[in-house]
């Protein structure tokens, strides 16, 4: 718990550190973009983003989704560090002390902070070993001419750092449905990976969300 003694000596409550008007940081003459502790950000237009998916898939062909896919992890792990210390900078608690309310909260706030869209955590199958995030007008998933799987690549590698880093156990996060395949929201079901990896032959015989995860609960 926050301590009462600490907030008076610090004259502030701590609020919701991911505030767009307070974490971002910007001066127009120089073009320079930083966070509110004073770490460089940096503005990606949908356009470049387009283009290296483009490039991407015109030089490794089917090999650029395990490419996206690893950026992802790389970039989920240093995510997952950035985000961690400024909380408990923040907050002056240690993450293992840290409810989860306030957890989920501000990864929600900083999801949407960064422009990555709507982030939203869904903890009903986790008794069950399953943890299922849904997320809202993702930049990184991309409509594909010809294909019917789910292309939510960098976000599945970022998912699956990020929370084999938070639970300290190597899990997986694997996408079911997909904007760019006309569902509302990209589904994200993450777990072991050997309780996973069916996924893709489920998905490759056409069976829907609901389907697959009536599969992994039996």
């Amino acid at each position: 718990m926050i301590s009462v003694a600490d907030l008076i000596k610090e004259n502030r409550i701590p609020a919701n550190f991911f505030d767009y008007n307070s974490y971002v940081k910007g001066d127009l003459e120089i073009g320079l973009l930083e966070n509110r502790r004073g770490d460089r950000l940096i503005a990606v237009p949908d356009t470049l983003i387009s283009s290296l998916y483009a490039g991407l898939a015109k030089e490794t062909g089917q090999a650029s989704r395990l490419v996206l896919f690893n950026c992802g992890k790389w970039w989920g792990k240093n995510f997952y560090t950035r985000f961690t210390e400024s909380l408990e900078e923040y907050y002056a608690q240690s993450l293992a002390e840290m409810d989860m309310i306030t957890f989920i909260q501000s990864l929600r706030e900083c999801w949407q902070t960064h422009g990555w869209g709507k982030f939203e955590f869904v903890p009903e199958y986790q008794a069950q070993g399953l943890i299922l995030i849904n997320t809202y007008n993702s930049p990184y998933v991309r409509a594909v001419n010809g294909n019917t799987m789910p292309t939510g690549y960098l976000e599945s590698g970022i998912l699956t750092s990020f929370f084999t880093r938070l639970t300290g156990r190597e899990l997986l996060a694997v996408q079911t449905t997909c904007e760019s395949l006309g569902a509302s929201c990209n589904t994200y079901i993450i777990g072991l990976p050997e309780r996973l990896q069916v996924v893709d032959s489920l998905l490759a015989e056409g069976l829907t969300h609901e389907a697959i995860l009536q599969r992994l609960l039996k």
